[in-house]
């Protein structure tokens, strides 16, 4: 499984370990990945994401799951956000 935020497309970051003495290793950065349940207002139902804690923060500071992924562009998402951005889309055209 790779170790990718489904709902900000945050993934590892390489970079290296400093020694006292200025040796530099190899070091592999990798994103704070929960699994967590959200709950969408307007489809009444609630989804299992696997997402950053810092993807998290974000998704409530902008108003729940419905309002991120309606502003988040579609290269960023998984295929399992996409499709949960679809039928919310779908939700709002029939209402």
């Amino acid at each position: 499984m790779s170790r990718i935020c489904e709902l900000t497309g945050k993934g590892r970051q390489v970079g290296h370990n400093v020694s006292h003495a200025n040796n530099k290793t190899k070091k592999v950065f990798l994103p704070n990945l929960q699994n967590v349940t959200l709950l969408s207002e307007k489809l009444d139902r609630s989804f299992k994401f696997r997402v950053s804690t810092q993807g998290l923060r974000s998704v409530e500071h902008n108003g729940g799951l419905d309002n991120w992924l309606l502003k988040t562009k579609d290269e960023k998402l998984s295929a399992n956000a996409l499709k949960v951005k679809r039928e919310l889309k779908k939700a709002a055209a029939a209402s």
